[in-house]
């Protein structure tokens, strides 16, 4: 029999060569995608992207790029980042919600959803001071645990952490 050749790949391709793999049989991929975030009220987001980035409860932070299997995932109370195909980055706060993956779109549901330029700053550190004095009170509150979140999220996303 032949010798063992430990790191040799079976067909003697080198692992850097271009011609092998999709590409070398002429298969291609889309660069972007198209993303929409909606809420009951409107279409938050709709576009093209590169990269989207957001939190889900089961397994943390995750990066979609054009290609990725399908999934499905509920999301925390966290920012969603979608990177467009000039490089530039929108964030969105997104109060939990699904995301879904499905060939070349991703669709993001969820309760309420708030582009940076449209949080209202002041409202958002009224909100924080509201939800950190009622937890003073009763820190096993879970509604005002939660309103705290989403406002500390605002702040964040609007670029005005408190």
């Amino acid at each position: 029999g032949r010798p063992a050749r430990a790191g040799v790949s079976e067909r003697g391709w080198c692992r850097g060569r271009t011609t092998q793999g999709p590409r070398a049989a002429g298969l291609t991929f889309a660069m972007t995608f198209q993303v929409e975030l909606v809420s009951p009220e409107a279409i938050s987001y709709s576009g093209e992207a590169e990269m989207i980035i957001a939190r889900t409860l089961e397994g943390g932070d995750i990066a979609f790029q054009p290609g990725h299997v399908p999934f499905i995932g509920v999301l925390a109370v966290w920012s969603v980042d979608v990177v467009r195909p000039d490089g530039n980055r929108d964030t969105i706060a997104v109060h939990q919600g699904f995301v879904q993956v499905a060939g070349t779109r991703v669709s993001i549901l969820s309760d309420v959803s708030e582009p940076s330029a449209d949080i209202d700053v002041e409202r958002a550190r009224a909100a924080k001071g509201n939800a950190e004095a009622a937890l003073t009170t009763d820190r096993n509150n879970a509604e005002s645990a939660g309103a705290l979140a989403r406002a500390e999220l605002r702040l964040r996303v609007a670029g005005a952490d408190a």
